[in-house]
């Protein structure tokens, strides 16, 4: 991340984060129930919200990069960053989609869920923190134990 950011840049993503929260809000996303509905194959209307974000992200990953040289607020350059697909990835995206199938929300939503009034989130909330902290401390042990690199001259 570069130093010389946007002076606006961290007002621009609180604006930026309230709009997303309110779409989440306004389209129903931030309601379990609803999200339920959908896993359940129940109600189809989440298809249309998220078939939205993917054209517009689509769009702008697509179109961003061609017509900008650098991203306005952080002035760093456009480029893919690939992940490899490994076992990480695995268990942590079935964990994931376990505590969203239970919980009836993900992480983004869950905040917004907040702002409508949903006390009862805070348990799902309380759950993912849970389970952030226990990834980080399992994986900084992991880290620990590992054999340091050795640096051949």
């Amino acid at each position: 991340m570069s130093d010389d950011r946007h002076p606006l840049f961290v007002a621009l993503v609180l604006v930026g984060g309230l709009i997303f929260g309110f779409g989440l809000g306004f389209s129903h996303m931030a309601r379990p129930e609803v999200v339920l509905n959908f896993l359940q194959f129940e109600d189809f209307g989440l298809l249309f919200v998220m078939f939205g974000g993917a054209v517009v992200s689509g769009l702008t990953f697509f179109l961003a990069p061609r017509l900008l040289d650098r991203a306005p607020l952080t002035g760093d350059g456009f480029e893919r960053r690939l992940k490899s697909f490994d076992r990480n990835v695995l268990i942590g995206g079935a964990i994931f989609g376990v505590g969203w199938g239970l919980s009836g929300i993900c992480p983004g939503a869950a905040y917004a869920s907040l702002g409508t009034g949903n006390l009862t989130i805070l348990w799902a909330l309380a759950g993912m923190f849970l389970g952030a902290y226990i990834q980080g401390y399992w994986r900084s042990r992991a880290a620990d134990a590992a054999p340091a690199p050795s640096r051949a001259d």
